[in-house]
């Protein structure tokens, strides 16, 4: 059987010759693929986040289909619709774009709200509805979103309930120096490197076994309760106006099985809910006006509730025998 572990360093070492840093973004791709989440990629205009995409779907062999959003673009241009055949007098099913396994939708934010809902359903429930007959989606099925943080004139914001779909919000930076370099050296040996360069490197099966043993991580109590204090958490913030929900709590826990099952680990740590704790919270919270009038990021209340809720098995929180040890492992009788 395929593991976790071994399905995240094949994409990794795949896309190593053309994607550069961003190691990290590929690690959470992983895990909301072996978690069936949801990606909202955001960053400005040339830091590739469609080709992160792109050398997603060529590692894993899956079937991809790109959506330009823009403000014309309409719900059965994404979904599909029936089309009348002259020839045999019938109308015929034409499956839409989100007909596929691995589904880009570039800059999101440019479609209307009307638009941007037609994947909700698509998002939650991998099916879509389209003139009263509800066909499923393709398995595995994935939605990576782009979007421009700094471009806002046309746009239309994910409302909250498009947001709390989406498993993790990652940010792609700008490179660093070295980075950069490395990016110019590259293209200029070999100016025609793309994601085509990417060889399929895992197969369909491989991923259903490794989400199946993603499923069989063990965590503890403590750490379900860490989980739920640093949700409740986001609720209790005088500058939230609305924390995040009971999905942002699954999504965590989901999510640090994951990262703990590519780590090569049959047990979640507190140090894996932590490193996930951005990514699965901050584009849930909705501010209130006063923290928005004084520039208060959701970002920096995640940091800060992040570190005011005590990690199970340090001084400051209630510890038992069922308590996870201090060194992140599982207790021993």
């Amino acid at each position: 059987m395929t593991t976790p572990q071994d399905v995240h360093d094949a994409l990794v070492d795949a896309v190593d010759p053309v994607l550069i840093g961003n190691r990290d973004i590929v690690e959470e791709l992983t895990i909301a693929l072996l978690t069936r989440g949801h990606v909202l990629l955001e960053g400005v205009p040339g830091v590739a986040k469609t080709t992160i995409a792109e050398l997603l779907a060529a590692a894993t062999g899956l079937q991809y289909n790109r959506i330009q959003m823009t403000p014309d673009i309409l719900p059965a241009d994404i979904t599909g619709t029936h089309i009348y055949r002259e020839k045999t007098g019938e109308f015929t099913l034409q499956k839409g774009p989100v007909f596929a396994n691995l589904v880009v939708a570039d800059e999101i934010n440019r479609a209307t709200p009307k638009t941007q809902s037609a994947l909700l359903e698509a998002m939650q429930e991998n099916a879509v509805t389209i003139e009263g007959e509800t066909i499923t989606l393709p398995e595995p099925f994935m939605v990576v979103a782009t979007q421009n943080p700094i471009e806002m004139e046309g746009t239309h914001p994910l409302p909250e309930a498009q947001r709390d779909r989406f498993a993790f919000k990652l940010v792609v930076d700008l490179p660093n120096e070295s980075n950069e370099l490395e990016l110019l050296d590259r293209f200029d040996s070999d100016p025609e490197l793309g994601p085509d360069r990417v060889s399929n490197a895992v197969s369909r099966g491989d991923i259903v076994d490794a989400r199946e043993s993603v499923a069989t991580v063990h965590v503890e109590q403590p750490v379900k309760q860490y989980i739920r204090d640093l949700v409740q958490a986001t609720r209790d913030h005088a500058d939230v106006a609305y924390g995040a929900s009971p999905r942002a709590s699954l999504t965590l826990l989901n999510g640090s099985k994951a990262l703990a099952a590519i780590s090569g680990r049959d047990y979640v740590t507190p140090d894996d809910v932590k490193a996930l704790v951005e990514p699965t919270l901050v584009h849930r919270l909705v501010l209130s006006t006063d923290a928005e009038l004084a520039d208060v990021t959701a970002r920096e209340i995640v940091d800060e509730i992040t570190s005011a809720v005590p990690t199970p098995g340090s001084p400051d929180a209630e510890t038992d025998a069922e308590t996870v040890t201090s060194d992140g492992g599982l207790p021993t009788e």
